[in-house]
């Protein structure tokens, strides 16, 4: 095996995350569908039945997308997607937010919007559905399930998650209009994130209409595999488009993250909080959890004593020590 193999789908963010990322790595791949010949293979080996799944060329099996770019990152440390040291940290945090958080627009523009649901289920099936026979679909079914565990299930809820996600596009769309990506001259894992959310659902689903963000069409179609990675300054110098990531960080992120961490330490399985305004019930689900921890990790062994310090004051004036410091 020569390249690196992708078993994943083309309306998974997070496969075209991965997509993203490797293309940004400037390597060999390939894109192939998780077929039930190989579903059990796979599953057994990864240990998990979510997409996307990554067969190495020495022909490991790996699962979960932050890993598998860290590992990435070690093999091309010239167009590594965390950059080293606070700025690292920073982009992780930024990764987090948009991983675990803005999943709740996702699932609620795919599975709330008709003309997505019925895109999507008439698509994998090869059939051209209404809405009645594609809503019995155990994907549709499951989407459902998976709005009500994020927090989505109410009208109000809905209209929040798609204001919120629109306020990162603008930013972003503003952004771009000064520098080549999200955070700066070079690709992040910040911006593999994005393009996987832009690639595998809003700019793929009918709804809603991106085609007025031309800048960050363009972002999403160059070649990401040219130059060298440079420094970044996001960290001492953040923008507006990174300020409103944090600002989301500060005011929904941690307090789902710290209540999710409660309600798993307490054996609950749901938990309800505060989200803009209303009180919300989520899932309470182990990889949150997590993802969470490996940023917390990646504070106490990659960073110097003196970045640690640093990163914690910056932390504390964020309103994010509580959930990210590494301080007892």
């Amino acid at each position: 095996m020569s390249e690196y193999t992708i078993f994943g789908s083309e309306i998974s963010a997070f496969t075209r995350k991965l997509e993203a990322a490797f293309e940004c790595y400037g390597v060999d791949f390939v894109i192939k569908r998780k077929t039930p010949e190989i579903k059990d293979a796979l599953e057994g080996r990864s240990g998990t039945h979510q997409i996307p799944v990554l067969r190495t060329p020495e022909n490991w099996i790996l699962a979960d997308t932050s890993p598998i770019m860290m590992l990435m990152d070690s093999r091309y440390p010239h167009r590594r997607l965390y950059p080293l040291g606070i700025n690292g940290v920073l982009v992780h945090i930024l990764e987090e937010v948009l991983d675990e958080w803005m999943v709740r627009a996702m699932v609620h523009f795919r599975w709330h919007y008709d003309d997505n649901t019925v895109f999507v289920i008439s698509r994998l099936t090869g059939n051209n559905l209404d809405i009645e026979t594609a809503r019995q679909h155990q994907l549709a079914q499951w989407g459902l399930r998976s709005c009500r565990a994020t927090g989505t299930e109410s009208v109000a809820q809905q209209a929040y998650a798609e204001k919120e996600y629109f306020s990162i596009v603008e930013a972003l769309e503003e952004q771009l209009s000064h520098t080549s990506y999200a955070l700066g001259a070079c690709p992040t894992a910040v911006d593999t994130i994005l393009m996987g959310t832009y690639r595998g659902h809003t700019n793929f689903d009918p709804s809603p209409d991106m085609s007025s963000f031309k800048r960050i069409a363009e972002w999403n179609s160059r070649d990401h595999s040219q130059g060298q990675r440079s420094e970044l300054d996001a960290f001492a110098n953040p923008s507006p488009f990174v300020q409103r990531l944090l600002t989301i960080a500060r005011e929904q992120y941690a307090p789902f993250a710290l209540a999710n961490k409660r309600a798993l330490d307490n054996g609950d399985k749901a938990f309800v909080i505060n989200t803009y305004g209303e009180d919300v019930s989520y899932l309470a689900r182990e990889y949150p959890e997590r993802s969470r921890r490996m940023i917390v990790q990646r504070i106490q062994h990659q960073l110097s004593d003196t970045e640690r310090q640093q990163l914690n004051q910056w932390l504390d004036e964020q309103g994010l020590a509580a959930c990210f410091s590494d301080k007892p």
